[in-house]
């Protein structure tokens, strides 16, 4: 499958964080976030790979209790089972993947962002 850029078909998952998922495959799975003013994403971890680009905005951003201010641009790596949380400073828009795909995160899917 392929996807093309859509603005519409987010889903709230916590307060100021929204979601859709873009596109997945056997091995990843990538979703597009908008983080909105001062929203935060409470400290968790996971089993999966997780990489990210910011492609507007700032965010502070946890990785292993090392704080790391993210500017647009910026792309930042997370393994496996380690802890992260994030304070978004101003809106902004991320892309992450995760490997392998995040089965939660796969009802999140943008059908009408999809070329089949």
């Amino acid at each position: 499958m392929t996807s093309i850029n859509s603005d519409k078909n987010y889903t709230k998952i916590l307060e100021g964080i929204h979601i859709k998922t873009l596109v997945h495959g056997e091995e990843t799975l990538m979703s597009k976030f908008f983080l909105s003013k001062d929203a935060v994403l409470p400290e968790h971890n996971h089993s999966y790979e997780q990489t990210g680009y910011l492609i507007s905005g700032k965010i502070i951003l946890y990785i292993d209790s090392r704080k790391n201010e993210i500017n647009q641009g910026d792309s930042w790596c997370i393994p496996k089972n380690i802890s992260h949380k994030a304070e978004i400073v101003e809106n902004s828009v991320a892309l992450e993947i995760f490997s392998p795909p995040r089965e939660d995160y796969k009802k999140f899917l943008d059908k009408d962002s999809i070329l089949e």
